[in-house]
């Protein structure tokens, strides 16, 4: 099957979560990438749990269909090593503390000279610059310096972190597009560069409409609950026995709502509720006036009847219920494989579906250490020499 980034080679020295589902979706779209893992026990998420024999999920999850190195860049020979393997690459993607690739002697401007057309992309909390830039950052912390804790949640409550690491997967997705573009530059004219991309800014260029809100009219992006910021109904209402979303997000939707869904065409009279920048100011009302029609009846009532009428809504589901939809599944959103130490497993598909060059899952995450021969003879180092590398420390495998 065609691959769209068959022939890019990419080495990966970042681990956890952004630089991994980074390097995970180049790997699905067809590229090598070889993640280079510290010595001697590899990146941290080998260590979290859940486990399968002795294998971590967390791990397996974001480094399929790569292939696997251990090796020591505190040693010479593997300092020397890494630099004969960057020789080769198009990519490298990387998320040390600033300062740490400089000491190591793994900094784009060293690799940079002896591979021109390297595209080195580097993933930190921070930046690279900045008064922060020496911070250790984790997502949350980003959650937190980016706004977005502040804004989620409910309005008087405590603020909330996103259910999941939104602004490491934000980092990762900004990094992807970043080295494709540089990529595509690089087809162009023959040149690499840097790519500076942090978990902070990520985050924060996704909160367009927060930001038309601030620079527009200085208004602060309180927390809202469900409910949008400028639409209404836009969010979560309890009905008899569950919550649902509605989404009448514009006059027309609102008045089918209205008058067909629950019967209520005295709404349109309300001046409150005359226009969707009105009902968003007024939000409060309106949902108490939603909710004491919607707890009438069930949830799957309510839905059925949304759904009639054109009106987009959506149960609110528990993670299991997600993952065991018959539309996730029909789409290909979970995905079984084989595993060489933890057996038959499941993962998450690939949310883009191409019609010629489809992701695709060729490979379980490495074992540790797993392609150490592998690459290594592709740099012309021979059986005897591999052992020798163990012996002196310098590669490791599990």
């Amino acid at each position: 099957m065609k691959q769209a980034l068959k022939g890019l080679k990419v080495v990966d020295l970042s681990q956890v979560l952004a630089g991994p589902y980074c390097t995970m979706v180049l790997a699905d779209m067809g590229a090598e990438v070889i993640k280079i893992e510290k010595y001697p026990n590899g990146d941290d998420t080998r260590t979290m749990g859940p486990f399968v024999n002795e294998e971590s999920h967390m791990y397996m999850i974001v480094n399929r269909n790569k292939k696997g190195v251990c090796l020591n860049l505190k040693t010479p020979e593997g300092l020397s090593l890494f630099k004969e393997l960057i020789q080769s690459v198009d990519v490298l993607v990387e998320n040390y503390r600033p300062g740490v690739t400089k000491k190591l002697g793994i900094d784009y401007d060293t690799l940079k000279s002896i591979n021109p057309g390297l595209i080195y992309c580097s993933i930190s909390g921070y930046g690279q610059t900045g008064p922060y830039s020496q911070k250790g950052g984790y997502d949350i912390m980003a959650q937190g310096l980016s706004g977005l804790m502040h804004m989620t949640g409910e309005a008087n409550g405590r603020p909330v972190k996103v259910g999941f690491a939104v602004n490491d997967i934000a980092a990762a997705q900004t990094a992807l597009q970043s080295i494709l573009m540089a990529y595509i530059y690089k087809l162009r004219r023959g040149e690499g560069q840097y790519i500076d991309v942090s978990l902070v800014e990520s985050g924060l260029a996704w909160t367009v409409w927060e930001a038309a809100a601030y620079f527009g009219q200085g208004e602060l992006p309180d927390r809202t609950g469900t409910a949008h910021r400028v639409s209404a109904p836009y969010q979560g209402f309890k009905t008899l026995d569950d919550y649902i979303l509605v989404g009448a997000g514009n006059q027309k939707l609102w008045e089918i709502f209205a008058i067909q869904v629950v019967n209520r065409p005295d709404w349109l009279d309300n001046p409150l509720f005359a226009t969707n920048y009105s009902r968003a100011q007024h939000v409060k009302v309106l949902e108490a006036e939603i909710e004491s029609e919607l707890t009438k009846h069930k949830a799957t009532y309510w839905l059925a009847l949304l759904d009639e009428h054109g009106v987009p809504s959506s149960p609110i589901y528990s993670y299991d219920q997600t993952l065991n939809d018959p539309h996730i599944l029909e789409r290909g959103m979970v995905v079984s494989y084989e595993h060489p130490t933890a057996g038959p497993m499941r993962t998450l598909g690939f949310p883009a579906k191409f019609s010629l060059t489809p992701g695709q899952l060729t490979n379980a995450a490495p074992t540790l250490g797993q392609h150490n021969e592998e690459i290594l003879q592709s740099l012309n180092i021979s059986n005897q020499e591999v052992q020798q590398l163990k012996a002196a420390k310098v590669i490791s495998s599990k």
